[in-house]
């Protein structure tokens, strides 16, 4: 196995146009697990880690640019209003000191279903930057994940930076596992509430080939909201929109048995995180009112 570590972006990029086998690795935490496993042996390995700029992220009017290598803990840290989503899914990975090495960048190379920072990211919605020799394009976060641990990107080809919305509505994540740390999803779910669209977005994780979102539920539960007037009165949502979405979320999902849960039980599971986010989401929305309203008038 040979170790390629370029000094910088452009290095990086034409050591993977001449080597489009090499796996890049920065944080190393799904890199170096497969690795030290046996299941992967590649040819090359493409040392990230000289590049700052990967651990970089800018905060725009509208929208966050993440460098690919920014770490769990940063977000968790530094970006709580503008991702709410991603850092509580950020708060849920393995351990602080994995925390403190891994970041979206990788989770998204990697592209397996379980991993945390997909469901908020689909939830969030958003574009990865992928860059090679060749040029830039932005890649919509709905068309990334092509199947089990494979995504769009082209042999060539390194991520850069995820380009996300900035929220503007509450957002949620919610995690089953096996313990309480350290613990790969059984399955896992995010929904974001987007006023300005009135919109709903979800993400499922751990339930299906790929990372994927419950569209049919969030087309529901947006017509419910418009239709009963609640996106501008914020009031109680209906005991049945409530269910109505857990189940369409439930039936979104195409899991497996494994030897971490059955595939009942993630569906069964994926619809009560549903009813719960709903409910968290909802009630920071309608406190946002309240907030508003206490607000002395200019």
């Amino acid at each position: 196995m040979d170790f390629l570590r370029p000094a910088s972006w452009e290095e990086a990029l034409a050591a993977k146009a001449e080597h489009p086998t090499a796996v890049p690795i920065a944080g190393g935490t799904d890199v170096m697990v497969e690795i030290n496993f046996d299941h992967r042996r590649p040819e090359y390995l493409l040392d990230l880690n000289r590049i700052g700029e990967l651990e970089e992220w800018e905060v725009g009017a509208d929208t966050v640019r993440l460098g690919a290598s920014v770490p769990y803990s940063r977000i968790m840290e530094n970006l709580r209003t503008e991702l709410p989503g991603l850092a509580l899914a950020s708060h849920t990975v393995a351990s602080p000191q994995i925390r403190n090495r891994g970041g979206v960048g990788g989770n998204l190379g990697t592209a397996s279903p379980a991993g945390d920072a997909h469901p908020a990211l689909l939830a969030g919605g958003g574009e990865v930057e992928a860059v090679s020799v060749r040029g830039t394009r932005m890649i919509p976060i709905d068309d990334f994940y092509l199947g089990v641990k494979r995504n769009a990107l082209e042999p060539d080809e390194l991520i850069r930076a995820v380009h996300l919305k900035k929220a503007d509505g509450p957002q949620q994540f919610s995690k089953v596992g096996t313990r309480n740390a350290m613990v790969i999803a059984v399955c896992a779910f995010g929904v974001a509430l987007h006023p300005e669209t009135r919109t709903v977005r979800t993400g499922i994780g751990s339930a299906a080939p790929t990372p994927i979102r419950a569209k049919t539920a969030e087309e529901f539960l947006a017509a419910a909201l418009d239709e009963g007037g609640l996106w501008d009165s914020r009031g109680v949502i209906p005991p049945a929109v409530a269910r109505q979405f857990a189940v369409l979320v439930s039936g979104a999902a195409n899991p497996i048995d494994d030897v971490r849960g059955t595939a009942s039980y993630r569906r069964h599971a994926l619809g009560v995180m549903a009813r719960r986010t709903l409910g968290w989401t909802w009630e920071q929305y309608r406190g946002t009112e309240q907030s508003d309203r206490s607000k002395p008038c200019a």
